[in-house]
């Protein structure tokens, strides 16, 4: 992630500050759970590198388990890995597991007890934020951040993923709330205004995938393809799940498919260049590598690829790929009322690669 050195220092700071007044809320039971092993490229930093986005144990100390304070103290930190923006549709995602549990009929479940839980959100530092290399992960139904500090730096906020579930709804006044849809709306915009030849060099599949491709795979690899909802929860049986059946076509490349910035016209290439600043603008200013692609050599690599309709309300997925960058989106599920979208570094997710490097040299 190629960002402004001075400002991911002044976020790592902000972090650590943040992350240490919560800790210094928690004891005994409380601060086991909100903890866990400094980060590490051995099995000891399994842990860290386990996300979700499904309503399942994320690893950590949910918001309802602690009190008003430690809440608070909570969402600093949260807010300190996000712009303005992101904490607000953080936030918002956060909010719609109430109106989702009203539209599923307040369901229950014997394992939960509250199934669509909005304070089933969970928090976990790795290491101490005081020293050299530390993280932390924030995670629920729809929202999970990962961060990595190695040398007083932000070294990665990636996988980073949102989503929303409704996708759409109403207000009062004939409002509409969309948390993520200028997301879906831009990439959309660009692939109906294709000419033919690029429309279908765009779009890999009539089909939409059920899911995005690299689901919650601690790394990013040519060839994934999308996993069944039930391999992407703690619960699920040990062991890699086989990928979904007939989304072949959708399938990770190890060159990126679909139609490149270079081949678009004007208006397609300002709205391309919009369309990543919905991911990246999430970190905050000075952290998000969103402005290297001002630059049209940049912003020439990036491929954008589509399956399933063009049409709003209909199943659809979109992916943009270029040089350590992956966007992926969906909307299938729920009739094409259910949206996931992540933003991924497959050179650097969860700072594995600057880990690496970080210990080797250290132990020169």
């Amino acid at each position: 992630m190629t960002t402004a050195t001075g400002h991911t220092t002044e976020t790592a700071t902000a972090m650590a500050e943040a992350a240490a007044a919560w800790l210094d809320t928690l004891d005994g039971e409380h601060r086991a759970t909100g903890t866990g092993h400094g980060p590490g490229t051995g099995d000891d930093d399994a842990e860290r590198r386990r996300w979700f986005y499904t309503p399942t144990d994320h690893g950590g100390l949910t918001l309802h388990e602690q009190s008003p304070v430690q809440q608070q103290r909570a969402m600093r930190l949260v807010a300190s890995g996000l712009s303005e923006a992101g904490f607000a549709t953080v936030a918002a995602v956060m909010g719609l597991e109430n109106v989702l549990d009203r539209a599923q009929g307040w369901p229950a479940r014997p394992y939960r007890e509250r199934f669509r839980d909005p304070g089933l959100y969970h928090l976990r530092v790795f290491g101490d934020p005081a020293g050299g290399t530390w993280g932390w992960r924030f995670g629920g139904h729809h929202v999970s951040l990962n961060n990595l500090v190695v040398d007083g730096r932000v070294a990665a906020t990636t996988p980073c993923f949102l989503g929303a579930n409704p996708a759409t709804t109403p207000l009062l006044g004939g409002g509409v709330h969309r948390p993520l849809g200028p997301t879906e709306d831009l990439a959309r915009d660009i692939v109906r205004g294709l000419p033919p030849e690029l429309l279908d060099a765009a779009v890999l599949a009539e089909a939409a995938p059920p899911d995005l491709v690299t689901a919650n795979r601690a790394t990013a690899a040519p060839g994934d393809r999308p996993l069944p909802g039930t391999a992407i929860r703690r619960e699920s049986p040990p062991g890699p799940a086989d990928p979904v059946a007939g989304t072949e076509e959708v399938a990770l490349g190890a060159t990126p498919r679909g139609v490149p910035a270079s081949a678009l016209d004007d208006r397609g290439r300002d709205l391309l260049r919009r369309l990543p600043s919905a991911y990246l603008d999430r970190a905050p200013a000075g952290t998000s590598p969103v402005q290297r692609y001002d630059d049209d050599a940049a912003l020439d690599e990036v491929h954008l690829a589509w399956a399933g309709s063009t049409d709003p309300g209909e199943p659809h997925y979109y992916r943009l790929q270029g040089p350590r960058l992956l966007l992926e989106w969906d909307n299938t599920q729920d009739g094409a009322d259910h949206a996931h979208s992540v933003w991924r570094d497959p050179e650097s997710d969860l700072g594995l690669d600057v880990l690496g490097e970080h210990l080797a040299f250290a132990h020169r």
